[in-house]
């Protein structure tokens, strides 16, 4: 079986969407008070810690940001594995009444945003919550849509995006493999 691989977007496309995805949440949000940023594990992690960077750097503010492990909420973990690997969630603030922006590197079905959402409002009662999706491949089997996007792109069967990020492959680039 033959695999072929297109770019999507490479280190500075990735910095440009970031960056002004960074921006429009401020600005849909009036500023940053009782916004907090908390990224999906394990790409969304990454790009949660760079999107509250890019806000603090540019406001000079400091904004809260953690990170959420979902493994145990998800609809199919039994199907996965029979010894899921947990990671560490690490929200060390309140999620009552704050705006939260979920991260994540790709969104698709949209079921890891479900379990993400069962997640935060086990931990708190947010007064909404936002998400940031650095590329949207389309397939969704639930009605839920990012707020902001770094790259919408249609994504056929058998085709699977992958998002490459400094902090642990070495270098930033989105893939699309066939």
């Amino acid at each position: 079986m033959r695999t072929t691989k297109s770019i999507l977007m490479n280190g500075d496309d990735i910095d440009r969407s970031l960056t002004r995805m960074a921006m429009q949440i401020v600005e849909y949000n009036h500023g940053v008070e009782n916004l907090v940023i908390i990224g999906i594990y394990t790409g969304g992690v990454s790009l949660a810690r760079r999107v509250q960077q890019l806000i603090q750097e540019r406001l000079g503010v400091s904004l809260p940001s953690g990170s959420l492990d979902i493994t145990l909420y998800r609809d199919d973990w039994s199907l996965a594995s029979q010894n899921p690997v947990v990671k560490k969630t690490s929200i060390d603030f309140p999620l009552e009444d704050k705006v939260v922006v979920l991260v994540d590197d790709v969104i698709f079905t949209g079921r890891t945003v479900r379990s993400a959402m069962d997640a935060i409002m086990d931990l708190g009662r947010p007064r909404c919550i936002q998400l940031a999706a650095l590329v949207d491949r389309g397939g969704r089997e639930l009605p839920i849509q990012p707020d902001y996007i770094g790259l919408d792109v249609q994504v056929g069967l058998g085709e699977h995006v992958h998002v490459l990020l400094r902090e642990h492959d070495g270098s930033d680039e989105v893939v699309l493999v066939q």
